[in-house]
């Protein structure tokens, strides 16, 4: 049932809405999700996890007019969350599943945030460096399919940029964190929790 894996390309599975709400700085903002992408019923542990820890770490000081970046965004709540907390910079999301790209366009028109740009992989603009990535990223497309995209998307990172993710600790997250550090890339442990790892990594 390839049609029904969040990293497709075309999920051909049947739609059935569904909402669910996140709380970004005193906002409730509701998000639409559907079946064939990732968090379909709802904001999943690992975001949750992740949106909670960072909401409660100082905020990153990246200049006005900064490029961010949600990596696998499905539905937005990364993205959008980075929209109001950020909201003189550009947020980048990208997202292999057409569907997700176009739920999370409609979830950043229903909150009016305009400094979301969604985009496929393919369609990003090399020549742009990214000051600040966040991410929970796809670890079930295979170890092999995700060092490449962490190799590609990190090295994307201006000179000063930092990235952070969320893994889930069965998952590999300590592994995946020495092999950072052994890409060349100094990776730190912010926090553990209900199960899952998030991690800063920079250039």
């Amino acid at each position: 049932m390839s049609g029904q894996h969040y990293f497709s390309e075309n999920p051909q599975s049947d739609s059935q809405p569904n909402e669910f709400t996140i709380e970004v700085l005193g906002r409730e903002l509701v998000l639409e999700t559907d079946t064939g992408v990732f968090s379909q019923y709802g904001l999943d542990k690992g975001t949750a996890v992740f949106l909670h820890t960072m909401k409660k770490l100082p905020l990153t000081n990246v200049p006005s007019g900064s490029i961010l970046c949600d990596l696998g965004c499905g539905t937005g709540a990364i993205a959008v969350t980075l929209a109001v907390m950020y909201p003189e910079c550009t947020v980048i999301a990208v997202d292999v599943n057409e569907r997700a790209r176009q739920l999370c366009a409609k979830n950043a028109q229903r909150h009016h945030l305009k400094n979301i740009h969604v985009i496929a992989p393919e369609e990003f603009d090399s020549k742009i460096s990214i000051d600040l990535l966040w991410s929970n990223p796809p670890i079930r497309i295979g170890k092999e399919a995700l060092h490449a995209l962490l190799d590609t998307w990190l090295g994307r990172l201006s000179h000063s940029g930092v990235a952070h993710l969320v893994v889930s600790k069965n998952l590999g997250a300590d592994s995946l964190m020495q092999w950072l550090k052994a890409r060349g890339y100094p990776t730190q442990k912010l926090a553990s929790s209900k199960g899952f790892r998030v991690l800063e990594v920079t250039r």
